[in-house]
């Protein structure tokens, strides 16, 4: 997760077959970006038929079943409330035009920041609104300039618009045209046989087809059964990029796992080996990547590195600090996107700016980008998405590979961060400080990985019976050092996330200049203390808790009867050099989250006012 604020799901279909099954299987990929409500409307023998529930999609196909439309055209939503709240009124799609003959239906994700001018002007000339929503201006703006020509409506009604937003548009008076359009709010063509999709994730097309189009900002689409164009703000046609989409349907499917959650932190291991496939090369002792478009020399010239993020990507950014600082011997500084891309700090022209997101359409990490990018210095990205606007606007960057994440509450996404910071470390490293030796050696350490977080799995059973243990507490502390400080962070935002029980990461040093305030017999603090050079002195923080009566979890290296004899209770992972540690103790973290959200009735994998992305302010 990276922030908690809208990604709603949009989904269109034009073609030859029923749109109302191909609408509902797309928001069903997409119910974790807003489930609030979820809506369609499809156009039937030349007239919209709109069903839209407020709830989760569940709602909408129950009712479908008692009132099934029928059309091969038509457009779908999955909502995250902002503006109104979550009701029926407020679910998506909207209509424009008279009560009872709409002219326009529009499904919207994003923000219209001058809805409230907008509204009133359109109210005085005596158009009614139905909702409470921003999405319903575009709706009537649209309708109020079709005079004949829907692409013509469309672009004088998003002239008139300040905000951003992902948009899906049909009108009966052209029943076989299906339009788009973006501006910052992601939105992909999908091209088919006979059959053209949209969507706001290309996750909702999965075994729909392998050929798919990323919307940039400002650009319309235009879509019917057998054809698609692009045009830019000028109307003009773009000769748009067509990429393949390589993910398939099993990635989506939570397959034998009861959650999206569990089945993504059992696919670490072999998130971290595709990471790493490629990229690791002996002959050099250090690591290669294809796409970071910066010669040697200005990364050699590069005097400081920005690292900048939201939620769990600021967390893999933290360790990312550490990891920079000890092999590359490079000064880093971490910043939250939210923050930076409203600060103007001095930043030397040597200094490189690197944006981590999953999505690579975090409103606020995209913003930091491009704001860096204004002031002239050089830009990478690490993300997921390939055709995403993080991935598109940097000079460069590298791609997680981690496969779809759809649990709300990021896993394999931190571990891949952290691989890929790991060899971007192990690179510069060796551009710079870093001996053959000791490249060898970090690749050595690297390789291994993936069996060592196999093996780390086997703790799940001795997770589980902790949460049964304290699946009842309202407050936990998480306390790391050095490398785990961050990992403390992000094992208190997973709790936080899916239980929705208080949670605080600190340094462990931190703890008694003020947090050990907090402690008592109800509120369990759980230490990251695997062997380190600070592993005596967490010992010494373990034990000042348990003086006060604090109850007390370890995560500890396999065999250390030490922190047995303190501890309440221990959970043991694989002993790993300090700066893979955070790839290992975070395992234990996420399933302690997931399975004390399971013991207190949660929704694991749709945690309430959470979305997966955020692509508005």
């Amino acid at each position: 997760m990276e922030e908690p604020r809208r990604m709603c799901g949009i989904v269109g279909y034009v073609g030859q077959k029923q749109a109302e099954p191909e609408l509902i299987d797309g928001l069903r990929r997409l119910e974790y970006r807003g489930y609030d409500s979820a809506g369609l409307a499809v156009i039937s023998e030349n007239r919209l038929e709109i069903r839209k529930r407020a709830g989760r999609l569940s709602e909408l196909t129950e009712f479908l079943r008692q009132h099934p439309v029928k059309g091969t055209i038509g457009i779908s939503h999955t909502r995250w409330a902002t503006h109104g709240p979550a009701t029926h009124k407020n679910a998506h799609p909207h209509l424009g035009g008279k009560t009872g003959r709409p002219m326009v239906a529009i499904v919207h994700n994003g923000v219209i920041e001058n809805y409230a001018v907008l509204r009133r002007q359109l109210q005085d000339d005596g158009i009614v609104f139905q909702s409470d929503t921003d999405s319903e201006v575009i709706a009537q703006l649209i309708a109020y300039h079709l005079k004949g020509d829907l692409v013509d409506a469309v672009r004088k009604a998003l002239a008139l618009i300040k905000g951003t937003y992902g948009l899906a548009i049909i009108s009966p008076d052209h029943p076989h045209l299906l339009i788009g359009a973006r501006l910052g709010s992601p939105l992909v063509l999908g091209i088919g046989d006979g059959e053209n999709y949209l969507a706001s994730d290309p996750t909702a097309l999965i075994g729909k087809t392998e050929k798919v189009v990323y919307i940039q900002d400002h650009q319309l689409c235009i879509l019917t059964a057998d054809s698609w164009q692009v045009l830019d703000q000028n109307q003009s046609e773009v000769e748009a990029s067509v990429h393949s989409l390589d993910w398939d349907v099993g990635d989506t499917d939570k397959g034998a796992f009861e959650h999206y959650m569990l089945k993504e932190i059992y696919e670490q291991p072999e998130a971290l080996e595709n990471a790493m496939r490629g990229r690791l090369v002996d002959a050099d002792a250090s690591a290669l990547f294809g796409g970071l478009n910066l010669d040697p020399q200005q990364l050699r010239r590069a005097e400081r590195l920005i690292l900048t993020g939201c939620g769990t990507s600021y967390h893999a950014a933290l360790v990312g600090e550490y990891l920079f600082e000890e092999f590359a011997r490079m000064p880093v500084e971490v910043e939250y996107a939210s923050e930076f891309r409203y600060r103007n700090p001095p930043i030397e022209r040597t200094t490189i700016v690197m944006a981590i997101t999953q999505s690579g359409e975090t409103a606020d990490t995209l913003a930091a980008l491009r704001e860096s990018k204004r002031k002239g210095h050089p830009t990478l990205a690490l993300c997921n998405v390939v055709g995403s606007s993080v991935a598109r606007e940097s000079d460069g960057g590298v791609y997680l590979r981690a496969g779809p994440e759809i649990g709300v509450a990021s896993t394999k996404a931190f571990t891949s961060q952290v691989m890929v910071l790991a060899m971007l470390a192990l690179y510069f490293g060796r551009m710079r400080h870093l001996s053959a030796l000791q490249g060898a050696q970090m690749i050595r350490e690297l390789r291994r990985m993936p069996d060592v977080l196999r093996q780390t799995l086997h703790c799940h059973d001795a997770v589980r019976e902790l949460a049964e243990k304290y699946y009842q507490a309202n407050n936990f502390l998480y306390l790391g050092r050095q490398y785990l400080f961050p990992v403390a962070l992000e094992g208190a935002l997973k709790l936080k996330e899916i239980s929705y029980i208080h949670a605080e990461g600190y340094p462990a040093a931190e703890m008694k200049h003020g947090p050990i305030a907090l402690v008592d017999a109800n509120t369990p603090s759980v230490f990251l203390m695997p062997r380190s050079a600070v592993f005596d002195k967490v010992m010494s923080n373990l034990e000042e808790i348990k003086a006060r009566g604090g109850p007390t979890i370890a995560i500890a290296c396999e065999g250390d009867e030490e922190v047995a004899t303190i501890a309440d209770d221990v959970i043991y992972v694989p002993e790993v050099p300090d700066y893979l540690q955070p790839l290992v103790v975070i395992l234990p973290l996420q399933l302690l989250a997931y399975h004390i959200a399971l013991k207190r009735g949660c929704d694991v994998d749709k945690p309430r006012n959470l979305a997966k992305s955020v692509t508005v302010e």
